[in-house]
């Protein structure tokens, strides 16, 4: 008979992980809403780091502005992917951690702009690095960044291409 153990202790930690890091998400743009809203900007770091509340009606980037019948549907199909992918595909075994990490962090990433999205019609964003002006973002917007970075790094130099092969095969269905 197979144990089961390290499956049960992998989806439970993920579920938990997963938990934490939207609420936490949450919790930041819940004070940059009480905090940041209608305020000038908090510079942190002179001319390099700043607070700055804003209202992204789009995606990432301020792409696809007011597209919520698109960004919706598209959420929704993306969080089942990688949910089907956590839970039946990735395999339990310490070789395996940060890939199942990745994929928690991508849904956290997710469902917390998602929640913003479906509540509010828009997501919350109010982190700004003022020295290379790039996009205002948020908690949710770093742990897609993050995993979206590791998985690249992760695929380029320490998985070999056989070792992913579960992930196109029907074993493990």
């Amino acid at each position: 008979m197979k144990d089961h153990s390290p499956i049960l202790k992998r989806n439970l930690t993920g579920c938990v992980a997963a938990v934490l890091l939207i609420l936490f998400d949450q919790f930041t743009k819940m004070l940059a809403v009480a905090h940041l809203k209608n305020q000038p900007s908090n510079v942190l770091i002179d001319g390099v780091f700043e607070l700055r509340y804003l209202e992204n009606r789009g995606s990432a980037f301020g792409m696809m502005q007011n597209k919520l019948i698109i960004l919706i549907p598209v959420t929704v199909v993306v969080t089942l992917l990688i949910l089907y992918l956590f839970f039946k595909k990735l395999p339990a075994t310490r070789h395996f951690f940060w890939l199942n990490a990745i994929a928690v962090l991508f849904f956290a990433g997710a469902i917390g702009n998602f929640i913003d999205r479906v509540r509010q019609g828009y997501v919350v964003d109010f982190l700004y690095f003022r020295l290379i002006d790039f996009p205002i973002f948020n908690v949710a917007d770093c742990y897609v960044v993050c995993a979206a970075g590791l998985l690249i790094l992760l695929i380029g130099f320490f998985y070999k291409e056989d070792e992913l092969s579960f992930l196109s095969s029907k074993k493990g269905e």
